[in-house]
């Protein structure tokens, strides 16, 4: 199919600046000039109390398409969206740069880019409306799945970590610290997500947030069924008053179990995810080298 040059040129261009829009808008920009300044003496500095010639690239450029688009996404999207995202968030660690609003000024900007790369690729004709809608509605889930990938990645490093930082907590309660003191040295010790869960439950509990609370909310956090089962203990020996102890050592128990199991899982899914390389990669290859040369002389030899 033959492409216009210019509706090349003007889809490369749409492309280029969805890129930079998602670039800009996710870095950590900090204030320049006079900003600095202020910031390193007051510690905080508000956009609106400095020039604008002295904000950031993203303040100055992004920060305000952000906020019109922002309304249009809010419009296309069901009630309780807010509350959607910020779990989300929670559920991806809350990095750095993405808040709510930033989400949603960015799938109105990432809607409209996409309308305006469907009908260029459509050459503004009938079926161009179809290129449009499938490409703005493709765009406009586009930060849904970036989300989700990076929460799906912190679930995968918080099973790894579990095990070791149920060990450590077990240990540190059975030598006869307090469970605060043991979630502490838990969070400052073990490497990975369930560190930082674990000093967010301390935090929340230090401001007046009972137990139970803390970790209930750290369930809906953490997602992994392990995690959900050892909250629930944790949570019934609280109110029943058990000894966490042994409540602990059992789920430390159960933590190594879950873990050999799916290393067994993974070793089994081995075998079926290694068949279809193997039939369209290795063999037709081995079939090649193998029987080739002896086709070929079958073929010379009755040809004869």
């Amino acid at each position: 199919m033959n492409v216009n040059p210019i509706y090349l040129a003007a889809g490369l261009l749409g492309l280029g600046l969805l890129i930079a829009v998602l670039s800009v808008s996710f870095s950590g920009g900090e204030p320049r000039g006079v900003a600095k300044s202020l910031m390193l003496i007051e510690s905080s500095v508000d956009s609106r109390s400095v020039v604008t010639t002295e904000l950031a690239a993203k303040d100055r450029l992004v920060a305000p398409i952000l906020n019109r688009t922002k309304g249009l996404a809010r419009a296309l999207s069901p009630s309780g969206t807010d509350a959607r995202y910020s779990l989300m968030l929670d559920q991806a660690g809350n990095p750095a740069g993405w808040t709510v609003e930033r989400i949603l000024g960015l799938k109105g900007a990432a809607l409209l880019i996409g309308l305006v790369l469907g009908a260029f690729y459509g050459k503004f004709q009938a079926v161009s409306i179809i290129y449009a809608l499938g490409a703005g509605m493709g765009l406009f889930f586009l930060p849904d799945l970036l989300i989700k990938n990076v929460a799906l990645r912190r679930q995968e490093q918080t099973s790894k970590s579990l095990a070791d930082a149920l060990d450590m907590l077990s240990v540190c309660v059975e030598a006869g610290q307090g469970f605060d003191s043991a979630l502490l040295q838990v969070a400052r010790n073990v490497d990975g997500p369930i560190a930082g869960e674990f000093a967010r439950v301390l935090s929340e509990i230090q401001i007046g947030k009972s137990r139970g609370e803390a970790f209930s909310a750290m369930g809906a956090r953490v997602t992994l069924p392990e995690v959900r089962n050892f909250i629930t203990a944790l949570v019934q020996a609280d109110r029943l008053g058990l000894p966490i102890a042994g409540v602990l050592r059992e789920q430390t128990v159960n933590m190594r179990l879950v873990r050999r199991q799916k290393a067994e899982e993974k070793a089994q899914k081995v075998t079926i995810k290694i068949l279809f390389p193997l039939m369209f990669c290795i063999l037709p290859a081995l079939f090649i080298v193998i029987i080739g040369p002896g086709g070929i002389r079958m073929m010379q030899a009755f040809g004869g």
